[in-house]
């Protein structure tokens, strides 16, 4: 069976994209996606991949709209989120409570980085998230998904970095590597620190994507799923033999994600990103509850 697939590079997924781990049931169709959150819309809105990476923010919206799509209790790419908020020093210093009236770039309002950053804002540092000026740059993955009233859409064109060095913005979230100015600073001081704390008072990670399936395949095709996750499972193993050491940041089962779901679906509901709160059992059925048991 040929399986349209969209994974990123990640270590977990390293030997299956090479080809190391192959299976003579199931053909991969990788898609070429250099950045994989770039297809999110093509897998929610268009279904156009039999198996993908999505987004948790992303796929519990999905749910909420009746997308036909199953999610897979795999962890593909994980990490703490507070050294991605920044602002300008040049402009003067700021602390997260000083963002009450400031505006602030986000991609869209319902990405997932921005939304765990979101409630550690309200919850760890009593930021009144109603007062943020929320300046966004694209739509939601999800179509049916609006952003709230008083959030703003940032000029087509401009980027948040640019307009947080010409003081557009008064802060940004911009994941990935730190932009290379030293002008630039994180909104939470020490964000290592502050991760760790996070980490021990919350008992759980942050789950950036976890891996989805069609619910067509699931329904027509059990053992093919279980061939897949079985498939995703051994490529992490390899991986971490290479590396010496386990990803903590890409936990697979449920039993190993529950606290890490619990988390993200509070933080998601509070948010109204979703309408009421998701258990964790219920984001899985028999055959998906049993996967790396």
């Amino acid at each position: 069976m040929n399986l349209k697939t969209l994974l990123g590079d990640y270590p977990v997924t390293r030997a299956l994209k090479d080809g190391v781990l192959r299976s003579p049931r199931i053909a991969f169709e990788f898609a070429d996606v250099k950045v994989p959150n770039t297809a999110f819309k093509r897998v929610v809105r268009d279904l156009e991949f039999d198996v993908a990476e999505l987004a948790i923010v992303t796929f519990l919206m999905a749910k909420t709209h009746r997308k036909p799509l199953a999610l897979l209790p795999a962890v593909i790419f994980g990490r703490f989120q507070h050294p991605f908020l920044l602002y300008n020093a040049e402009r003067g210093a700021m602390a997260p409570r000083d963002l009450e009236g400031r505006r602030v770039g986000i991609r869209s309002s319902s990405v997932t980085t921005v939304a765990w950053l979101r409630g550690i804002l309200n919850d760890d540092y009593g930021v009144d998230l109603g007062r943020v000026k929320w300046v966004t740059f694209e739509d939601a993955h999800v179509a049916e998904y609006r952003d709230p009233p008083g959030v703003e859409r940032a000029p087509a064109g401009k980027s948040a970095l640019d307009m947080l060095l010409a003081g557009e913005l008064d802060a940004a979230v911009i994941p990935g590597p730190p932009p290379a100015d030293p002008r630039i600073r994180t909104v939470i001081p020490d964000p290592g620190a502050a991760a760790e704390d996070w980490q021990r008072r919350k008992g759980a990670m942050q789950i950036n994507h976890m891996v989805v399936v069609k619910q067509s395949l699931l329904e027509s095709e059990p053992g093919m799923v279980r061939e897949v996750f079985d498939l995703l499972l051994r490529s992490k193993k390899l991986a971490e033999e290479k590396a010496g050491q386990r990803f903590d940041n890409s936990p697979f089962g449920v039993e190993a994600n529950r606290r890490n779901l619990e988390v993200a679906i509070d933080y998601i509901y509070r948010q109204q990103l979703i309408p009421r709160r998701f258990t964790v059992d219920e984001l899985f059925d028999d055959v998906t509850r049993a996967l790396g048991a």
